[in-house]
């Protein structure tokens, strides 16, 4: 925030009038969680340049009437939360899982890609916030907040209707975004005006072929728009007899449809998961406390399935570890059948849980690379996670650590849903 503010001061002393905006898009109940929270921290900046910052607060329609009074803070960000992690600087754009609280900048493992100079993503994902920053609450200097107008108010106004409107305009950036790149793309391999290579080259213009193609994947299924739910579905569908996927979760609480996914193809799975010391709700303050075990139990049911299938060495469970660190990070990895490499990553918000699919805004970026030095970043990637973890096996749930309170196994088939 310091930094922003530094910068927003430079650009009011310019000699040419700036056109720097800042525009920041945070979850409601999350950001106005306790006495001092983003809202309070973020006043300052709306109240110094009201003509260059926007502060946008989305609130789920999902919680609305006397769930809203009866919820208590903390509990009432388990109905919905806008959870995507974008950052974008003029043309270059961070896609993370990641927050930008102190713990992920010092001992908390995740994810982060930077696509450098990479103009239609960032207009993307500038028009995506922009988008559903429209559908949110606006913070106000005195710290009100109010919604934009003509805009349905997403927990005051009918709920059918504000999910209609936020369709629309998420589905527009979607559509736009979307005829641009068929555009291009016609432009790129089909253009009558293109030269051939050779004449290319003979004019100087030697810019290679493209060889990596970046997918935005977007999930907001309170706005019935569920793009990153049927790729990855498709993805673990067509993954053949004799190819790898790495798939890694903070939290490992697969929906129903993904689980029967692994267990039913034919791919080799490495699922990589926390460890119960290493997960972020360890040693929280009452019900939450009781998280950790609820993933273990989890964790232990479908080792039981795999078990009982006769899939555990097809599908490996591993468990990350490391003294004093929490794990967040979560992505796929493929690699065909054959390749020693991987040709393509998942990166970004979701966790591949009910409440990433059903319930919270997500993004991610599919990159699809045939080049090989990327390739080989993306490989060291994926192994220097794993190198932390160690594999499960029966053994795991036998040790003191893992035994599961009566009362949690019997709560966690009600409340899996929500975290």
């Amino acid at each position: 925030v310091d930094c922003l503010e530094h910068t927003l001061e430079k650009s009011l002393q310019a000699k040419f009038p700036s056109d720097l905006k800042v525009s920041i898009l945070l979850d409601f109940t999350r950001g106005s969680r306790g006495r001092k929270n983003s809202r309070t921290m973020l006043l300052p900046l709306l109240q110094r340049f009201p003509e260059q910052v926007r502060v946008s607060l989305f609130h789920t329609p999902n919680l609305r009437g006397l769930l809203r009074l009866l919820i208590p803070e903390r509990f009432n960000e388990t109905i919905g939360l806008q959870h995507i992690k974008v950052y974008l600087f003029d043309n270059n754009v961070i896609l993370s899982g990641a927050n930008l609280s102190d713990s992920y900048f010092t001992n908390r493992q995740d994810r982060y890609v930077l696509l450098q100079d990479c103009p239609e993503v960032a207009d993307f994902f500038t028009e995506l916030v922009g988008a559903v920053g429209d559908v949110s609450l606006q913070l106000q200097a005195d710290n009100t907040v109010q919604v934009l107008e003509g805009m349905v108010h997403p927990y005051k106004g009918d709920r059918a209707a504000y999910c209609r409107a936020a369709n629309k305009r998420v589905m527009d950036v979607i559509n736009s975004a979307r005829v641009r790149q068929q555009v291009l793309h016609a432009q790129t391999f089909h253009g009558d005006s293109l030269l051939t290579q050779e004449d290319a080259a003979a004019a100087g213009d030697r810019r290679p072929a493209p060889d990596t193609w970046i997918y935005p994947l977007i999930q907001m299924k309170p706005f019935e728009i569920q793009i990153d739910e049927i790729v990855t579905e498709t993805l673990l569908t067509e993954a053949e007899r004799g190819a790898r996927v790495y798939l890694t979760t903070g939290y490992f609480n697969l929906t129903q449809a993904y689980m029967d996914l692994v267990l039913g193809t034919r791919a080799e799975y490495q699922i990589l998961l926390a460890s119960p010391e290493v997960n972020g709700f360890f040693g929280a303050k009452g019900v939450a406390g009781a998280i950790p075990a609820a993933y273990v139990h989890i964790e232990r049911q479908f080792f039981r399935e795999l078990c009982s299938l006769g899939q555990q060495e097809r599908v490996r469970l591993q468990e990350y570890w490391r003294r004093g660190w929490t794990f967040h990070a979560k992505g796929l990895w493929l690699y065909l059948a054959g390749s020693s490499l991987p040709c393509l990553t998942l990166i970004g918000s979701p966790n591949f849980g009910y409440r990433s699919v059903h319930r919270d805004l997500e993004a991610q970026i599919a990159i699809v690379t045939e080049s090989r030095a990327l390739q080989q970043q993306l490989h060291q990637e994926q192994e220097q996670l794993y190198l932390r973890s160690g594999v499960v096996s029966s053994a795991t749930f036998e040790q003191p650590s893992r035994q599961v309170k009566l009362w949690v196994k019997m709560v966690t088939p009600l409340i899996k849903n929500f975290f």
